[in-house]
């Protein structure tokens, strides 16, 4: 079959990550996949004129609102995928909410990642109850195996032994809904008690405005580290050598950081939040917290 497959690429979410797994998924099983970000298309008739000039037999989309919206009314099949934010954001947006309603209406199925979220999209949207489907993610990490952590650590300007390190791993993309200066000043705090424990932000500059904020704040912070984007097989390497992934999102469909983490069996903290609360079980598969000092 060949379908089209929307998504939000351009902006380092973990949507772009898992648009990416799912296409490669699509295409093993032999169907031919066309991946292309749902921001290229600025009406719905630019989606008709793309559906009609590439043959395209059904459509997916990651996100209901970025690109469900776009596949309404085009006369081929289409399911959707929930990314995350269109439950715990967009949904409280009154004119968002009515548009997803409609793409849920006209959609052959709907992908949660969790049964939280499933429960999300069904109290919203009762008329869909009988099509939204709970497919967890899959994961597959690849630590490079020649990365060496004692130089990334001098790269970082922590200039002790790797042997007596604490290293607690943050990794996002540099945008609020992460939240990444929530644990900042706890962690600086117990690095003033305890030198060996750091914190280390990794990821991409998403929001610039935000970045600069980060980056000023992270500056004038004993033991915290910012670190800029890295390749996948190197931050698989950070998190296999890093004491605790530590996840502080106000909002998540499913983090492919925590999931990493725990194929690579790596500890977990993670805020209490509902996303984060689908994956980890407290005080079995990690730590859930809500509050920076506990």
């Amino acid at each position: 079959m060949r379908l089209l497959f929307l998504a939000v690429l351009r902006r380092h979410t973990g949507n772009a990550v898992t648009a990416q797994r799912v296409r490669d998924h699509l295409e093993a099983a032999g169907h031919e996949c066309i991946l292309r970000d749902a921001f290229d298309f600025e009406s719905p008739s630019e989606i008709a004129n793309f559906i009609k000039a590439e043959s395209l037999e059904a459509a997916l989309a990651l996100h209901l609102y970025r690109g469900g919206r776009l596949l309404r009314g085009h006369g081929i099949p289409f399911g959707v995928i929930f990314g995350g934010t269109d439950l715990n954001e967009d949904v409280n947006q009154g004119e968002k909410n009515k548009v997803m309603g409609k793409v849920l209406e006209e959609a052959r199925f709907a992908v949660a990642f969790t049964e939280s979220m499933k429960e999300t999209a069904q109290t919203q949207w009762p008329h869909a109850k009988g099509k939204i489907f709970v497919q967890s993610q899959g994961i597959s990490t690849v630590p490079n195996a020649a990365f060496n952590w004692n130089s990334f650590l001098r790269r970082s300007e922590i200039n002790q032994s790797a042997d007596h390190l604490h290293v607690f791993l943050l990794i996002c993309g540099l945008r609020r809904v992460k939240d990444p200066l929530y644990l900042v000043d706890a962690f600086s705090e117990w690095h003033q008690e305890e030198p060996s424990v750091y914190m280390m932000i990794v990821g991409p500059e998403v929001d610039p405005v935000f970045t600069r904020e980060v980056e000023a704040k992270v500056k004038r912070t004993p033991g915290v580290r910012l670190m800029g984007e890295m390749a996948q097989e190197d931050l698989h390497a950070v998190v296999k050598n890093c004491f605790a992934v530590v996840n502080s999102s106000v909002s998540e469909g499913m983090s492919a950081a925590i999931l990493e983490a725990m194929d690579l069996e790596v500890p977990v903290l993670a805020r209490n939040i509902p996303g984060n609360a689908a994956v980890v079980t407290h005080e079995v598969t990690g730590l859930l917290f809500s509050d920076p000092q506990v």
